[in-house]
């Protein structure tokens, strides 16, 4: 399939009130072509919360026109000569980012060690950024999208697109930290706040071997889905004043997927044993509660985030969700219904994450009547 043969559309941010529903629908301009990138027809978009971030400016001036989604899924229909792991026909993912400054002179120092998404020079967002050529960079809420090969994973054949697409950005969020703290036998894992996040690092953390998994929440509504998860036990914060003083010191690892200034950190670090580890992936927009120090002092406790994840962190966590059967939760909406998704997404509806579909698609693709 030739370039001209098909239009780069999708729905489009035009200022702040895109958040609130009102992105329109529209054609835009991708980067320009490189021998390196692949042309991707999309079939399955993942709404994250970034893109909600993103469309109001939560996170700092957004580049309108911008057309959010990086959790993106579908065939290859166009492939640079430079590219040898994809062919056209190939069923391929794309995530948050979408280039680094790998393969270019000067690789750095995170990039030549395949942690491309820490690399300072050139950590181009799927959406809202700009590549190295000077390209804008526009997500998954689209008909087509243009990325350098390098971030295009093919995915493994008995993992259905519908399921892959939000593990690009929150399965690989959840799944690398995890995988880097060392989840498995021996460890007990707690991972505060079941949504989007949360939902993927119950799964994740039973499939990496780890002893116990404890979800944290602040009500008991959503234990049950917790335990079909695969959680060994649920503290609903809410409803037992006691909680941190009955399960002081039983974690290992946590990882907090909460996007809240409010949140009640402290009596979190209180769960954690000697020498435990506290990994925060949620980003609210106006930063963490004030953390005082002596816990860190007297249990020698460890507080660090985690960022994506690179190329092969995603290869490997596809691979782990074939192999050890994990699906994601989720709710398949049509990409014209797009708007109304954005509106419910910031209600709290996902049960556990949405994925805008584009066409209904053959066994591999997925759409299995949940629409």
């Amino acid at each position: 399939m030739a370039a001209t043969d098909y239009k780069f559309e999708g729905w489009l941010g035009l200022d702040a009130s895109a958040a609130d529903g009102k992105m329109q629908w529209g054609e835009f301009e991708p980067k320009s072509w490189e021998e390196t990138d692949v042309d991707i027809k999309i079939t399955h978009c993942g709404v994250c919360g970034s893109d909600l971030h993103t469309l109001r400016s939560g996170w700092g001036p957004t580049n309108y026109p911008c057309c959010v989604g990086h959790e993106i899924v579908g065939h290859v229909v166009r492939v640079g000569s430079e590219v040898k792991h994809l062919k056209v026909g190939d069923r391929a993912g794309v995530g948050a980012q979408s280039e680094s400054c790998v393969g270019r002179k000067g690789d750095c120092e995170a990039c030549a060690s395949g942690m491309e998404n820490y690399c300072p020079k050139q950590h181009t967002g799927t959406y809202n950024g700009i590549y190295a050529n000077g390209g804008k960079s526009y997500g998954g809420y689209a008909t087509y999208n243009r990325v350098p090969a390098r971030f295009a994973v093919k995915i493994p054949d008995n993992l259905p697109s519908a399921e892959a697409a939000p593990m690009l950005c929150g399965g690989v969020t959840t799944y690398a930290p995890l995988k880097f703290h060392g989840a498995g036998p021996g460890k007990t894992v707690g991972i505060i706040g079941l949504g989007g996040l949360g939902h993927f690092g119950v799964m994740w953390a039973k499939a990496l071997g780890a002893d116990k998994v404890v979800v944290v929440s602040r009500t008991s509504s959503k234990k049950e889905d917790a335990l079909k998860m695969g959680a060994d036990d649920f503290i609903a914060t809410d409803e037992d004043e006691k909680w941190a003083k009955k399960h002081a010191s039983t974690l290992d690892l946590i990882i907090c997927t909460v996007s809240s200034t409010k949140m009640p950190i402290m009596d979190y670090l209180s769960l954690l044993r000697l020498d435990g580890t506290f990994v925060q992936v949620g980003a609210p927009e106006d930063g963490l509660p004030t953390i005082q120090q002596f816990p860190l002092i007297f249990k020698r406790l460890k507080i660090t985030g985690s960022l994506i994840g690179s190329p092969n962190d995603i290869r490997e966590m596809f691979q782990l969700a074939a192999d050890k059967n994990v699906r994601s939760w989720i709710q398949e909406i049509p990409m014209k219904d797009a708007n109304k998704a954005l509106l419910d997404f910031e209600a709290g509806k996902p049960r556990y994450r949405f994925v805008l579909v584009s066409e209904p698609q053959g066994e591999n693709g997925s759409v299995h009547g949940k629409l």
